[in-house]
């Protein structure tokens, strides 16, 4: 027992050391005012790739926003038998984007950094959409068919697979930094199983009285019954996630139409404490900027390759298409429903919301804007967000359980059933390492995606070159 406590103690330890190895600050810049810009090693590689994708794509986020619109729309055509559209693999990738990070995280960003880190969540989802649409034409140029759920797979396993193995020739049957991005990944959704599962049943026992037991029993079997059924996650995330985005969206609508004339002041503030000089003066300007950019990349997700596992299964007439559609889910998690949560606070009093942080501090302000109606609104609209991320993180788990084991219900079966004692065993408790273990894992998922990413950039613009030159065929 001594020993086993020993290596238990061991691996915690290790985990929280990579976690401050990624997260923590490992440069640290003077600014006037006697403040501090830190800047983490994930910072350092997503802000710089952001920026060299927009370039190289000449600026693509910009120039072909509508051309994002009009693919989103058009009719959907699915040749290959199984096979999911370009917008349902969206609707998957939207569906863990679109999660606890817009909502709590969001929070978390204003109350460290203030209203100005929003602007700079918005400024990083232009960068990031980018980097979506680079690793998401990727994951459609190297998919290949699935013989185990029929259609397609693939992801950044696969394109780093062949970055590394295929086209130098190597006799080797796997990759190593393939290997090491699909177990970064599934090491990921373990820890996000958990924490959904603990976030779900607060949120309930808060909202409802409930006691974290009996949600935890409902929330694992409800989502037992949908994961592990061969075909059932794509038709479930197709009617859930429009209605949560939807619902969330109608009453932020309903927030702000109700508090039309504060508008302008929550955008003056916006604006003004993102380059004020109050807030350099007084040596706040690191956390407003660094906070706004830590908030916005783990949000919109652009660069870890988890949305790649979903728009490799989708069977569309051009890669660049899927690309397209990825970026445009980025600008629809931060854009819209990020900016949503950020319009609910910011339209608060904040002498209601002085002191308060994380889920207590948004279903206050949903309470002032609602009543008792916005605390029970705040609780469905989470388990409705959680719980669309679980389904959407074990449709990514698939490739990569494939790429690591090969095709095999056994070892399929055996991570949905892991996942599912995650999500139990996070409802009954939470475990700060375990939080931690999901922020190693999608930490570890972006350097190794980035490894590969940024060399086969060039493959993605052309990729896109050649749409815009055929377009009008496709």
């Amino acid at each position: 027992m001594e020993f086993l406590h020993k290596a238990g103690s061991a691996v915690v330890n290790l985990i929280e050391a990579v976690y401050s190895l990624l997260w923590g600050d490992i440069v640290t810049l003077p600014l006037p005012g006697g403040g501090t810009l830190g800047l983490s090693i994930l910072v350092l590689i997503l802000v710089p790739a952001g920026i060299y994708f927009t370039v190289r794509t000449r600026f693509m986020p910009f120039r072909m926003f509508p051309e994002m619109i009009r693919v989103t729309v058009e009719k959907r055509n699915v040749s290959e038998e199984k096979a999911i559209s370009g917008v349902q693999a969206l609707i998957v990738s939207t569906a863990t984007r679109v999660g606890m990070g817009n909502l709590v995280g969001v929070v978390a960003a204003i109350s460290a950094g203030g209203a100005g880190a929003v602007f700079w969540m918005w400024a990083i989802a232009l960068l990031g959409s980018s980097t979506a649409f680079a690793e998401a034409t990727l994951a459609q140029l190297y998919k290949e068919k699935d013989p185990l759920y029929g259609g397609y797979r693939g992801g950044p396993a696969y394109y780093i697979h062949s970055f590394f193995i295929t086209r130098r020739g190597s006799k080797r049957k796997k990759s190593v930094v393939a290997v090491l991005f699909a177990l970064s990944g599934l090491l990921c959704w373990c820890g996000v199983s958990q924490v959904i599962g603990n976030s779900v049943s607060s949120a309930f026992d808060n909202a409802f009285g409930i006691p974290p037991l009996y949600s935890t029993i409902v929330l694992v079997i409800l989502a037992a019954v949908i994961v592990l059924r061969k075909h059932a996650t794509v038709k479930v995330l197709d009617i859930m996630v429009p209605v949560m985005a939807g619902l969330y969206l109608v009453i932020t609508v309903y927030i702000i139409l109700t508090n039309l004339g504060a508008l302008p002041g929550v955008f003056h503030r916006i604006f003004a404490e993102a380059f004020g000089f109050r807030q350099v003066a007084a040596g706040g300007f690191g956390a407003v900027l660094m906070n706004g950019v830590k908030r916005g990349l783990f949000s919109n997700e652009a660069g870890s390759g988890s949305a790649p596992c979903a728009a490799a299964a989708a069977d569309i007439s051009h890669p660049a298409k899927e690309g397209l559609l990825q970026a445009l889910g980025v600008f629809i998690d931060t854009l819209v429903i990020c900016s949503c949560t950020a319009m609910i606070m910011l339209l608060t009093p904040e002498a209601m919301t002085a002191g308060l942080e994380g889920m207590d501090l948004l279903q206050t302000a949903m309470s002032y804007h609602l009543g008792e109606f916005g605390v029970i609104f705040t609780a469905l609209i989470l388990w409705l967000f959680s719980f669309s991320t679980f389904i959407g993180i074990l449709f990514y788990a698939r490739s990569n359980i494939a790429y690591l084991f090969g095709d095999s219900w056994t070892s399929q079966t055996a991570y949905k059933i892991l996942a599912l004692v995650m999500l139990f065993v996070g409802g009954l408790a939470a475990y700060t390492f375990v939080w931690d273990m999901g922020d190693v894992g999608v930490g570890l998922m972006t350097i190794f995606n980035m490894i590969a990413l940024i060399p086969m950039a060039g493959e993605a613009v052309r990729s896109l070159k050649d749409y815009e030159s055929c377009k009008k065929n496709l």
